[in-house]
C-alpha cells in the first residue's frame, strides 16, 4: 500500500470516527460541527500535506474548557475561562434544538434571552466537559498507520498532533 493510500485511509477513518463520537456523546444538536469535520490530503513531489479540519469551536468541544469556579470537567484542558463570558446569543439555536424551555413558579415560560444568559453563565463558571471526540480517533488511527510510514517520516504522535490543522 502506498503512502498516499495509507494517509487517505487515515484521514477518512479519523473523520468517520470523530463524527460517530460526536453523535454518541450527544454533542451534535445543530450538526454544524459534525458537517464541518473533514480532511485534506495533498501529495507533492517530495512531501505530503494532511489537514484535519473542523469549525473553530470544535477544539473547545474536544479538549473542554475549564470554568472560572470549577475545572473538574476539563482538568487537562489548555483552555480556561478567566474574565470573559461566552456571549449568550451563541446558545440560542442550541437551546432551541435541545428543547430547553424552563418555566417560572407561575408556570410561564422563561424568556429565551434569560435562558441563554443562564446557560452562558453556567458555562463560564463550570466550563465545558472534554469529549476527546477528535483526539481519541486521531490517536487510534495514528497507531494503525504502517510502521514504515511512521519510521520513514520520523512521525511522533505528539508532534503530529501539534502540526495538525484544527
Amino acid at each position: 500500500m502506498s503512502v498516499s493510500d495509507s494517509l487517505n485511509r487515515f484521514g477518512k477513518r479519523v473523520v468517520k470516527e470523530a463524527r460517530t463520537a460526536l453523535t454518541k456523546k450527544k454533542k451534535n444538536a445543530s450538526k454544524e460541527l459534525y458537517n464541518s469535520i473533514s480532511y485534506d490530503f495533498k501529495e507533492y513531489k517530495n512531501s505530503f500535506h494532511l489537514a484535519i479540519n473542523m469549525a473553530d469551536y470544535g477544539k473547545f468541544i474536544d479538549k473542554g474548557v475549564q470554568g472560572k469556579k470549577d475545572n473538574s470537567k476539563a482538568p487537562r484542558s489548555p483552555f480556561k475561562y478567566t474574565n470573559k463570558r461566552p456571549p449568550a446569543k451563541v446558545f440560542d439555536k442550541w437551546s432551541i434544538k435541545r428543547g430547553i424551555a424552563p418555566r417560572n413558579k407561575k408556570g410561564q415560560f422563561t424568556s429565551r434571552k434569560a435562558v441563554n444568559f443562564a446557560i452562558a453563565n453556567a458555562v463560564y463558571n463550570y466550563g465545558i466537559e472534554e469529549t476527546l471526540f477528535l483526539t481519541k480517533p486521531f490517536e487510534s488511527a495514528f497507531k494503525s498507520l504502517p510502521d514504515e510510514i511512521v519510521e520513514a517520516y520520523g512521525l511522533e504522535v505528539d508532534k503530529f498532533l501539534s502540526d495538525v490543522t484544527v
